[in-house]
Formats: C-alpha cells, sequence, structure tokens
C-alpha cells in the first residue's frame, strides 16, 4: 500500500468539508447509566419531576403552630392555648393547618396551659412544598449536558438513572503523535463521549489501516499522519478502508486535516501538531459528536473587539480570545501556542470569505469553558 500523500491544488472551504462530514449523521440512541455515569453526557428525554418536598416540613426543630393564632401574643402578653402544641424536628411533616414553627423558648410550658410568647409569620420555619424542586420540572433539558449540579436535583427527586445520549469515539494514535491523542481523547471524554484509544503498531498505512475498526464505534478519529511528511499515511489508510470526502481543507492552523467516512461511520483526520489539531477538532470533530450526541447549538458571547483581526481571504482562521472588561482580547490567530491554548476562553473562525474584523466589532466567541 503506497504512503505518499499529496495535498490537492485547492483547499476545501471548511463549510464544505463539515457538511460533507455531517451528511447523513444522526444522533445516537438514548441509553440510562447511573448519576455518575450520565455525567457530562447530553441529556435525553427526561420524565417531568414531582415536587420536592412533597409537602410542607419543618425547616427548624420547634413546636408547629398557626400564625394567625397567635396574633399579638409575646412575652407581656402571653397567649394561652387550648391544647399544647406539637413539636416537630427539621424534616418532618408539617401537622394539617400548621404553617409556621416556633422555638422553644418561645413557648412557655411550666404552667398546667402552654402559652404562646412571640408571634410569627407564615412559613416561618417552614420549608413549602415544592420550594426544593417545583412539581413539572425536568433534571436537565434535553440537549444539555448533564452537570453536577443537576445531578443534585436527581438524587433529591429519588433518581439513580438518567436517560442519555453517549457516542462511542475511536481515537487512532499514530505513533508519534501521543501528546495531541490524549488531548483529543480527554476533549472527546469532557465532552460526554465513550472513548477508546488505539495506537497502531507503526505509522505506515497499512497497519493504520488495520486499526480502524470503525464498526465498534461512532465517530473515528484519526491523531497524526495527516500530513506529506514522509511517514504521514493516515488519509491513505482511510482511504483504503473507506472514502475520503476531503483533504486539504481551508482552515489555519490545521490545513491537512481530512474527512471521510467508514461505511455510515464519520472519520475526521487531525494533524498531530497540537495547535492544528485543535483547531481542527473545535471546527469539525467537535460538531460530529455534538451532532452524534444530541446537543443544543453550543452558546455563544458577543462581544466587541479590542484590536483589529487581520485574515487571509480564502482560509478560515482560528482566532483565540479572553475576556476582559466586556470586551474581546486577542491571545493568538492562526498560529496557536500552547500558552495561548491554555489560557483562552473563547474562539472564532474567521470565515474565508472575510479580511478580518474591525476594531469594536461585536463577535460570537465560542466559550472555551462551561
Amino acid at each position: 500500500m503506497s504512503s505518499n500523500q499529496r495535498l490537492p491544488p485547492a483547499l476545501t472551504p471548511l463549510d464544505a468539508a463539515l457538511a460533507a462530514l455531517l451528511h447523513g449523521v444522526a444522533p445516537v440512541a438514548p441509553m440510562e447509566l447511573s448519576l455518575a455515569e450520565a455525567l457530562r453526557c447530553v441529556a435525553a428525554e427526561m420524565p417531568p419531576l414531582d415536587a420536592v418536598p412533597p409537602r410542607d416540613i419543618a425547616a427548624a426543630d420547634g413546636f408547629a403552630l398557626r400564625a394567625r393564632d397567635l396574633v399579638g401574643a409575646s412575652a407581656y402578653s402571653p397567649l394561652p392555648l387550648a391544647t399544647p402544641p406539637a413539636w416537630v424536628e427539621v424534616g418532618e411533616a408539617m401537622p394539617e393547618a400548621c404553617d409556621c414553627v416556633l422555638d422553644s423558648d418561645s413557648i412557655d410550658l411550666s404552667g398546667p396551659v402552654a402559652q404562646v410568647l412571640a408571634e410569627a409569620i407564615p412559613g416561618q420555619g417552614v420549608r413549602r412544598a415544592g420550594s426544593d424542586i417545583a412539581a413539572g420540572r425536568r433534571v436537565v433539558e434535553p440537549g444539555r449536558r448533564v452537570l453536577p449540579r443537576d445531578l443534585l436535583i436527581a438524587r433529591a427527586a429519588g433518581m439513580a438513572r438518567l436517560t442519555v445520549r453517549r457516542p462511542r469515539v475511536l481515537v487512532v494514535n499514530v505513533p508519534g503523535d501521543t501528546v495531541t491523542a490524549d488531548l483529543i481523547a480527554e476533549s472527546a471524554r469532557s465532552a460526554g463521549a465513550e472513548v477508546a484509544v488505539l495506537t497502531p503498531a507503526s505509522r505506515d498505512a497499512g497497519s493504520i489501516a488495520a486499526a480502524l475498526e470503525a464498526g465498534g464505534c461512532d465517530l473515528l478519529l484519526i491523531v497524526g499522519g495527516s500530513g506529506v511528511g514522509r511517514t504521514d499515511a493516515a488519509v491513505v489508510a482511510l482511504a483504503a478502508r473507506g472514502e475520503v470526502l476531503a483533504h486539504g481543507i481551508a482552515v489555519q492552523p490545521g490545513r491537512t486535516s481530512a474527512v471521510g467516512r467508514i461505511g455510515k461511520t464519520p472519520v475526521v483526520v487531525l494533524p498531530g501538531a497540537p495547535d492544528q489539531a485543535f483547531a481542527a477538532w473545535w471546527t469539525l470533530a467537535l460538531p460530529a459528536l455534538d451532532r452524534l450526541s444530541g446537543r443544543r447549538p453550543r452558546k455563544a458571547l458577543n462581544l466587541p473587539l479590542a484590536r483589529k483581526i487581520a485574515s487571509s481571504v480564502g482560509i478560515a482562521e482560528v482566532v483565540l480570545l479572553e475576556r476582559k472588561q466586556c470586551i474581546w482580547i486577542t491571545l493568538a490567530a492562526g498560529d496557536l501556542s500552547l500558552d495561548a491554548i491554555a489560557r483562552a476562553e473563547a474562539w472564532i473562525a474567521v470565515p474565508g470569505g472575510a479580511e478580518g474584523f474591525a476594531a469594536g466589532t461585536a463577535v460570537d466567541g465560542y466559550m472555551l469553558r462551561e
């Protein structure tokens, strides 16, 4: 199998490559997972919850009473009670018709008749029904990621499992690019995927092709070997096992990225350099993973640019941003250092048909941190 790779004379526009990759890709089937396993996955259908607490409960230890019966009570004008008040502990259901809890110092039990020494307002010392979780709300809306605070709601509602979508991602780590492959695998796990990593025996096309078992995954990511070097053969291997939809994509960094398909499984070949793989991940691989997860569109933050961004026409240029005083500060454009990647709060891609953005232009920055 020949391993000589060449880029085509013209690069494929980023939007065209992404459209080809996503064609026919649909969300994976939902599955039920334990709460711990569901964390970071994308929620599927969620049943409406019952109210929590289901009825009024005591929020303090004390005597349960009805507030309107205590009007005018004070230490100077004690109010006698016809019957002794009921004592409740925190978390216990409030007795019928009682709507407040008074502490022990507010009730005088020393004489033959109990006397109230203070007024109260309705709801004092009481947690109302539905005050923690309103009836009908959902743990998390379908299409959103399950976060730790969502698990708090699920546990409070007595749920042990959630219905989510968790695509299976296979990361094929072409030998020599382990640092980048780890970055991509960890990014996929953070996005809610079930990730497996496989390293071929060597960098040659035959060894890489033998590792491309797409039948066991929903998205296949090949990291490394996408360029035109003497030992680069990932795209040749993809062509041997499936179809190359585009190789050489008009995005900077990441021009040597490729997209394809093995059977019905979408495939993205990411360059081995971390900055190039980072750009290809956000512009190609992650949109495919979001489609498989059934995720709603990612949120963007619209802020003005502090400085002009210049870009070459014909190439979509990835720009890293940092937020300061409600404006976007450019950290890096096109050439992305590892330090800039670590510091960045958001990114944008200057469209290939634009020469950049003027200072003060409001742009949608896609958040790198949630």
